[in-house]
């Protein structure tokens, strides 16, 4: 009897032993194949659906650019961005004024700038800022153009040209494109800064193409297809609050800015649609700034610095184009004002 149990245990014993060697050797196979493999069973190069939509493009230098971001969809970047300036109006005389009630509504619904300055005065080289970077020497009106007054200096026109995007300048109550002289009481060009370009102006098929009566805007906004990339709104003396009232201004705007909102163009892709003043007055020169659209953001404020340049170096930005001048290439962006899910680097 205790010679079988014994016989037993050194049976079970042996087969113990036998399937630890049997394991080892197993064990043994796989840590030589992973060696030889370089790899860790623990490792992985897969990246998580949440970690790629929450991964946000990196901001460096001007051009926006950064290895790590893939290039964007163009369904995702900012297609259109209206630029709407109305006429010497300080911020605090726009914002919270029951004559306004159009304007400070969409300041409440989508972004406003509350620390946002003209560059200088008078208007025109602040026009001239907004789209070439520099007030290019101009310190007067210089109301129409004329001699001195042309300059030949790059401008925003032709950067959005070189990269194939479209643009236009629509001035209300002028009375044919590329007209280049004051017309009755409500147009003036100083307030048009594309007749102050020499490329421009003295390529007669390029001005007249592009720089139009506002009435256009209306034909233009019925498709996507036509709607261009950049517009410049010059409303006339009366309505961007120049010679009129600011309950005349905002009037004009609770009119003439749903339809761009609400176009094809506006409604499908992102879209800004910006409304500044040329500048403030001679002791005040802040001004209110507004940016709505789609791609802005909604209920939102900042109380950072802005001016001109900063504007137009956004623009640029946001649609992939190089700077003009040091005064914006400097000048700190305004992308705090877009809303997430927009791809910031076309």
């Amino acid at each position: 009897m205790f010679s079988s149990k014994s016989n037993n245990r050194q049976f079970h014993h042996s087969k113990a032993t036998s399937l630890i060697l049997i394991l080892l050797i197993v064990v043994g196979a796989i840590v030589s194949y992973l060696e030889v493999h370089n790899t860790s069973p623990t490792s992985t190069t897969k990246t998580s659906r949440h970690q790629q939509t929450i991964s946000q493009p990196k901001i460096s230098g001007t051009n926006g650019s950064s290895n790590s971001s893939p290039k964007p969809s163009a369904n995702n970047t900012i297609q259109h961005i209206f630029l709407i300036v109305m006429e010497n109006q300080t911020e605090s005389s726009i914002i919270g004024n029951p004559a306004a009630p159009y304007i400070n509504s969409l300041a409440d619904q989508y972004s406003l700038a509350t620390d946002y300055s003209g560059v200088t005065h008078p208007s025109l080289p602040n026009y001239l800022a907004l789209t070439s970077g520099s007030t290019d020497g101009i310190t007067t009106d210089c109301n129409p153009p004329g001699a001195g007054c042309i300059v030949n200096v790059a401008n925003i026109a032709d950067e959005l040209q070189a990269k194939g995007l479209s643009w236009k300048q629509y001035a209300e109550s002028m009375p044919s494109p590329c007209y280049q002289l004051n017309y009755g009481s409500d147009f003036a060009t100083k307030h048009v800064p594309f007749l102050y370009y020499s490329d421009i102006v003295n390529n007669s098929s390029r001005c007249d193409a592009h720089v139009v009566p506002y009435s256009n805007l209306a034909s233009d906004l019925k498709s996507a297809s036509t709607t261009p990339n950049y517009a410049f709104i010059t409303p006339n003396l009366c309505n961007d609050m120049h010679n009129c009232s600011i309950a005349t201004g905002d009037s004009w705007l609770s009119q003439n800015v749903p339809p761009i909102l609400q176009s094809p163009a506006f409604a499908s892709t992102p879209s800004l649609l910006i409304i500044t003043w040329d500048e403030g007055n001679l002791s005040d020169n802040h001004i209110a700034t507004v940016i709505a659209g789609s791609a802005a953001k909604t209920h939102y404020q900042s109380n950072l610095s802005f001016n001109h340049y900063s504007l137009l170096h956004t623009i640029e930005y946001l649609f992939g184009l190089p700077t003009l001048t040091a005064n914006d290439q400097n000048a700190p962006l305004m992308t705090n004002f877009i809303k997430s899910g927009i791809n910031l680097n076309p």
